[in-house]
């Protein structure tokens, strides 16, 4: 990419992709320029086009096809002087591996040439030693100028040559353009002049050059200022978003602060919060997010445009400037009169309010407000001072923000008094339960006091309608079942990294993770039928061979060897990747999953909703249906994992639930409440205190089961950075590992309840 401003030189030109086509990926064929100044083959625009449109692969611009088809797009002169330039430097006529001369053998007398050692610029032809001697002696060709070939090989004249290059006239072959038909903006040679533009008013090409390139420069000039607006109009985006995460940041601890002064008393409060913040920061970020791609998208446009012009006036000869003279300009102007976004949209920054009352359970202790915040043009302290207004705005000795500490009042909280009011004085009217009922707040009820404070104002009424257009809700709260069991455990991000190697030869598509050794982990990637293994740090430590032609799904260490499965077969092989034995397994399941039992001496896999299990020497051990026999043909068990406590953890997609067995098949907790979000279980994951982490793709979430199955709340969301998360395993005992559907691995530290 040439940088705004800067004019890109012809050794650039020549060792970029400039030359390449971008469908085939091959040197241009008769380059052809659509209006957006990509230039394809003339055969591959072909294949793309339809009917009387075609879209452009790059920028997906829509063109019309000419009437007579894409060979009467215009012929990109400039980059087929570079190709004759390219082209006569890979050489041409070879004997026993050197080029051979090209006048020997019209002197006849010898079939072929002698071998070339030198150059005419002039000729462009390949000449030997003598040859190159006498054509310096003749009338003609004195003038000429004659290089070494070696040198010329190597680039050394490729300036010379471009200056002394001549577009030919496509319909009279040795004919060079020489002029520029004024009335038809037609290239013409000596022929084409006589006839029939022998009445028209022409000026040679550099004169005309001379004529034009002022326009095209000042349309340049434009487009390098909208540019930069751009850039900076993106970059303000950007600062809008940083400055949202961090005051979004800030309030995640003060409700984190609250929440534990007041234990279980704020627990089902808390969740609430959390899942409004998180839904609002979902929000802002998607908008950003489409706001950004659209921004990048004009920026890429615009700059490969303006790249395209710099190269053509810097680059091109005569002809091929005035040639691409028309579309640079077309284009240019049309690139101008875009509508350019005039900067980032308002953010609205959340603020966390602390009520009095902390302990009365009856009492919404938390609540969030959104404040809207336009774009700061000032330097970056006026944006920190406006931002959490540490400054002036009083607080409380915890740090949080409360309204009723004296103050000016914002006319937000004006209107929010008497909500107050209400909320203090008549605390049933939310829908909280008294003492002696309770329970959490149901998700309807938090439906009406969203309802309630969305009442506020005209803006907040219009925010809390993008946020019901959100899917991604919290889960709903926590049971009885965490009572006298403090918080919830809590990711701690350790460390992200990608999986793709210099090997592959294709994206990476993780459909396997298993704890291997020490701080390590298998990755079965089944797009490049590979086993890899990674340090929880992302460091690289090789590959545990697979034979071949074989794709790993699902994968488990065991002692000394791994078992994966691939296809209908199950595979047990040593770290030197020799088969010990395979088994096949049924074909009525699309993949299996594949479990190493706490003892490390047996594999599970989950064979058309029954479980089997294998010890070492490959003997099937035993086989179970959970729930019992009554249960077959009903489980369809895509994820499979194990407990430290000897129980089967499983995704069940037939029943749409997850299911927790022991040995013996024997249900012992099963989960397919509103927790799921409608969505199939995904992959599970289980610590060293039994607590199941349970993946749901769909919404970017990883939610947290106790050991028997009932949902405790979210553990990852995507505020945590989970797009698309895949399959998910658990190194020894307390790191999360996930893997995402592009190949990125992310490492979360799991926070014990006790710590």
């Amino acid at each position: 990419m040439v940088s705004q401003g800067s004019s890109p030189s012809l050794l650039e030109a020549l060792s970029s992709d400039f030359l390449a086509c971008k469908i085939c990926l091959e040197q241009l064929r008769v380059p052809k320029t659509l209006p957006c100044l990509h230039t394809y083959c003339q055969d591959c625009l072909a294949q793309l086009a339809e009917g009387s449109r075609l879209r452009c692969p790059e920028c997906r611009e829509s063109v019309p096809v000419p009437p007579a088809g894409v060979a009467a797009f215009k012929t990109n002169f400039f980059v087929n002087g570079l190709l004759d330039l390219v082209k006569a430097r890979a050489g041409g006529d070879l004997r026993a591996g050197k080029p051979a001369c090209a006048l020997c053998p019209l002197m006849g007398g010898a079939s072929a040439g002698g071998p070339a050692t030198a150059r005419c610029l002039d000729c462009a032809d390949d000449l030997c030693q003598a040859c190159a001697d006498g054509h310096r002696c003749t009338r003609q060709t004195h003038s000429h100028r004659v290089v070494d070939l070696v040198g010329y090989r190597a680039g050394w004249y490729d300036e010379e040559a471009r200056e002394r290059q001549a577009a030919q006239c496509p319909q009279h072959p040795g004919e060079a353009l020489r002029f520029l038909c004024q009335p038809c903006s037609q290239l013409l040679c000596r022929e084409c002049r006589l006839d029939p533009h022998l009445d028209h008013p022409c000026l040679p090409l550099a004169e005309a050059v001379r004529a034009r390139r002022p326009g095209l420069e000042e349309l340049l000039a434009g487009v390098d200022n909208n540019l930069a607006e751009l850039e900076a109009t993106r970059l303000a985006e950007k600062e809008a978003l940083a400055r949202l995460r961090e005051q979004a940041a800030k309030v995640v601890t003060q409700v984190e602060e609250a929440s534990e002064r007041v234990l279980r008393a704020l627990l089902a409060q808390k969740q609430e919060v959390l899942g409004q913040l998180r839904a609002h920061v979902e929000a802002a970020e998607e908008g950003a997010r489409e706001r950004l791609g659209e921004l990048e998208g004009q920026e890429q446009v615009a700059r490969e445009a303006a790249a395209f012009a710099r190269r053509v006036l810097s680059l091109g000869r005569e002809a091929e400037i005035l040639s691409l003279e028309g579309a640079i300009a077309q284009r240019l102007r049309q690139l101008q009169g875009c509508p350019w976004v005039p900067g980032p949209a308002p953010c609205q920054l959340p603020q966390l309010e602390l009520y009095p009352g902390l302990l009365d359970k009856n009492c919404h202790l938390l609540r969030l407000s959104f404040e809207e915040q336009l774009p700061q043009k000032d330097s970056r302290k006026d944006g920190a001072r406006s931002q959490g207004g540490d400054a002036t705005q009083p607080q409380s000795r915890d740090g949080v923000q409360t309204p009723n500490q004296d103050r000016a009042q914002t006319p937000q909280e004006d209107e929010a008094q008497p909500l107050k009011a209400e909320r203090a004085e008549t605390p049933q009217e939310d829908g909280a339960k008294t003492p002696k009922e309770g329970r959490a707040q149901t998700p309807q009820e938090d439906g009406g006091t969203q309802a309630r404070v969305g009442s506020r104002s005209n803006k907040k009424r219009k925010f809390k309608g993008r946020l019901k257009s959100v899917s991604r809700e919290p889960s709903p709260a926590p049971g009885p079942n965490l009572e006298g069991s403090g918080l919830l455990p809590r990711p701690i991000f350790f460390c992200s990294f990608p999986t793709r190697m210099p090997g592959d030869k294709r994206a990476p598509r993780i459909t396997g993770l298993c704890p291997f050794g020490s701080r390590e982990i298998l990755v079965a990637d089944e797009q490049n039928r590979a086993l890899k293994r990674f340090s929880l740090n992302g460091d690289y430590r090789g590959a545990v061979p697979v034979p071949e032609g074989c794709s790993p799904c699902s994968v488990a260490a065991l002692q000394d060897t791994v078992a994966f499965s691939a296809a209908a077969r199950l595979y047990l092989i040593n770290h030197s990747g020799e088969v010990q034995w395979r088994r096949a397994l049924s074909l009525c399941q699309a993949s299996h999953a594949v479990a190493a039992m706490p003892s490390g001496d047996r594999v599970a896999v989950s064979v058309s909703g029954h479980v089997e299990v294998y010890n070492m020497e490959g003997s099937l051990a035993t086989r179970f249906i959970p729930g019992g026999k009554a249960n077959r043909g009903l489980r369809a068990l895509v994820f499979l994992t194990t407990s430290p406590q000897g129980h089967f953890v499983g995704s069940d997609w037939q029943q749409n639930s997850l299911v927790v067995c022991d040995g013996l098949g024997q249900v012992v907790g099963e989960y397919r409440g509103p927790g799921l979000h409608g969505c199939q279980p995904g992959s599970v994951s289980v610590d060293k205190k039994g607590y199941i982490f349970l993946t749901l793709r769909e919404v970017n979430k990883v939610v947290i089961l106790d050991p028997k199955g009932s949902l405790l709340g979210d553990f990852l969301t995507a505020y945590h950075g989970l797009e698309k998360p895949r399959v998910t395993t658990m190194v020894d005992g307390r790191y999360l590992v996930v893997s995402l559907s592009n190949g990125t691995i992310h490492v979360f530290r799991v926070r014990p309840l006790d710590s």
